[in-house]
C-alpha cells in the first residue's frame, strides 16, 4: 500500500499542529481514545487518514488501529502512523507515553500543502477538531500554524538552549500562532479575563479551562499584511511588556523572508542551482533564490594560454593517458549508483556530479587525504575527459599531476587544479564548480 510521499525532493510548506494532552493509561484503550477518533472522522473531511502502519500498514479502520497499538504493546511509548494514498500528503503520529513516564496522548499532524487551508470552511473544521480534543484532552500548549513560519519564529526554543526549553517549554507567550490552545496554567498566569479579551478571530473558553485563540480565519493566509497585524495585536494583548511597532516589524521580516523571488541565476549555473534551491528547506529557499541572482561565481582561473604552456615532460604518454583514463574511472565506479549519468559521460553529467558533492557535502564528511589521494584525481580526470570528448580537447600530460592540461582551443585547462580548489571547502563546490568550468571552455573552443 503506497502513501503520499510527504517529504520528497522539494520541500513546500505545510500546516503542522503539535499537541500533548493528558491521558489515563489506566482506562479502557477504546474508551479513552474513541473522543480522538470520532472528531478525526468528523472533521478532518478531504486530509482524512486512509492508511495505518504500525508494524505494518493497513487500511483506515478502528480495528487497524487498535492491531497497530496492540503490536507496540511493552513500549513505554506506543506509536502508530496515520497516511493518505491521495492528495492532499498527511504524516500523522500518534503517540500515547505510560509510566513511569508521565502519560500523555501526543499528536502530530503535518498536511501538504499549505494552500490547502486557503478556504474558511476548511479551516472552521479543522479547528472545531482541535476544539474537540483539547476539550477532552488537557493541554499546557497546541498550536497549528505555518510549519515555515513556526521555524522562522524559532519554535520551540524561541532562543533558548535545548535543555531549557525542555525543562520550560512553552511557559510564557514567546509567539502567538495561526491556532492556539493555551493551558488553565498559562491562561491564570496571562489572566482569564487579559486573554478572552484578546483580540482575534475567535477566542474561546473550553470545559476544562483551556482558551483556544484562532487569530485568523485561514491558516494560508498568515503571511498577508492584515494577518500579520491580527497576529500582532493578539500577541502585544496576551505580553503587554512587548511593543506593537516592534512585533508587526518582525512579523512583516519573516513573511519577506517567505515571500517568492523569482530566480535569475547565472545562465552556467542555473541548472545546478535551481536544484540545490529545491533541495532546501522551504522556509530558506527564497532567501537562498535571492543570494543567488546576486551571486557571481568567480571566472575560472585553471588555465593557461596555448602559446605559454608547458609542453608534456612523460616519455610514455600511451601510459599517462591510460592513468587518466582510470583516474576517471574511479569516480564512475565510486559514484554511479548516485549519479548514473556519470555511465552516459555527457557534459551534464558534470551539474550531476556537482549537486551530488554538494548535496553530501563531501569536503566536510570525508577525510582530508581521501580527498586528496583519491577523488581529487578522480574527479580531475573526469572533467579532462569531458573536455576531450566533447570540445576536442587533447591531454598534455606532466609529471606532476597538477600541471596536467587539456587544450581546447587556444586555452590549456588545467582539470586537476580545478578539482583541488573544487573539493576544498562546502563553499568551493559552487565557487569552482566543474559545470561552470567546462561551458567557460565551450565559449573558447569549438565542439567537434
Amino acid at each position: 500500500m503506497k502513501v503520499l510521499e510527504f517529504h520528497g525532493s522539494k520541500d513546500e510548506d505545510y500546516l503542522r499542529f503539535t499537541f500533548k494532552g493528558a491521558f489515563d493509561p489506566q482506562a479502557v484503550r477504546e474508551t479513552e481514545l474513541e473522543p480522538f477518533l470520532q472528531a478525526l472522522e468528523s472533521h478532518a473531511g478531504e486530509w482524512m487518514p486512509d492508511v495505518v502502519e504500525g508494524k505494518r500498514r493497513r487500511k483506515y479502520a478502528r480495528a487497524a488501529i487498535w492491531k497497530a497499538l496492540e503490536e507496540e504493546r511493552g513500549e513505554r511509548i506506543r506509536t502508530i502512523g496515520l497516511y493518505r494514498t491521495k492528495w492532499p500528503a498527511l504524516e500523522m503520529l500518534l503517540r500515547l507515553w505510560f509510566p513511569p513516564l508521565t502519560p500523555q496522548v501526543d499528536i502530530t499532524v503535518k498536511v501538504k500543502p499549505l494552500s490547502f487551508f486557503a478556504e474558511q470552511e476548511r479551516c472552521r473544521r479543522f479547528v472545531e477538531l482541535v476544539r474537540t480534543w483539547a476539550s477532552r484532552y488537557p493541554v499546557t500548549h497546541a498550536l497549528a500554524s505555518s510549519a515555515d513560519d513556526a521555524e522562522l519564529a524559532g519554535h520551540p526554543r524561541f532562543g533558548r538552549e535545548q535543555q531549557t526549553s525542555i525543562r520550560e517549554g512553552f511557559d510564557k507567550i514567546y509567539e502567538v500562532f495561526w491556532l492556539n490552545v493555551f493551558g488553565p496554567k498559562l491562561v491564570e498566569r496571562v489572566g482569564r479575563e487579559r486573554m478572552l479579551s484578546t483580540p482575534a478571530h475567535r477566542v474561546e473558553e473550553l470545559p476544562n479551562g483551556s482558551i483556544l485563540l484562532v487569530t485568523w480565519p485561514t491558516a494560508a493566509d498568515f503571511a498577508s499584511d492584515a494577518a500579520r497585524e491580527a497576529q500582532a495585536r493578539a500577541h502585544v494583548h496576551l505580553r503587554p511588556d512587548l511593543d506593537h511597532a516592534t512585533v508587526l516589524r518582525d512579523l512583516r521580516e519573516r513573511s519577506a523572508m517567505l515571500a517568492p523571488v523569482e530566480p535569475r541565476f547565472p545562465p552556467d549555473m542555473a541548472p545546478l542551482l535551481s536544484r540545490v534551491v529545491d533541495r532546501l528547506p522551504s522556509h530558506e529557499r527564497q532567501r537562498r533564490i535571492a543570494g543567488f541572482n546576486a551571486w557571481r561565481p568567480p571566472e575560472p582561473e585553471e588555465w593557461l594560454p596555448a602559446d605559454a604552456s608547458p609542453l608534456s615532460d612523460v616519455a610514455e604518454t600511451e601510459r599517462a593517458l591510460a592513468q587518466y583514463s582510470l583516474y576517471a574511472e574511479h569516480l564512475v565506479a565510486m559514484l554511479h549508483v548516485e549519479v548514473p549519468s556519470l555511465l552516459e559521460r555527457t557534459p551534464e553529467s558534470l551539474t550531476d556530479v556537482d549537486f551530488h558533492f554538494w548535496r553530501d557535502d563531501s569536503p566536510k564528511r570525508r577525510l582530508r587525504e581521501v580527498l586528496d589521494e583519491h577523488v581529487v584525481p578522480a574527479v580531475g580526470a573526469y572533467l579532462g575527459q569531458m573536455l576531450v570528448y566533447h570540445l576536442g580537447g587533447q591531454w598534455i600530460p606532466r609529471k606532476a599531476l597538477l600541471e596536467v592540461g587539456v587544450r581546447v582551443g587556444g586555452r590549456v585547462w588545467l582539470p586537476f587544479v580545478r578539482a583541488q580548489r573544487y573539493l576544498s571547502s562546502s563553499e568551493a563546490l559552487l565557487d569552482f564548480s566543474l559545470t561552470q568550468l567546462y561551458r567557460e571552455a565551450e565559449r573558447h573552443g569549438s565542439p567537434v
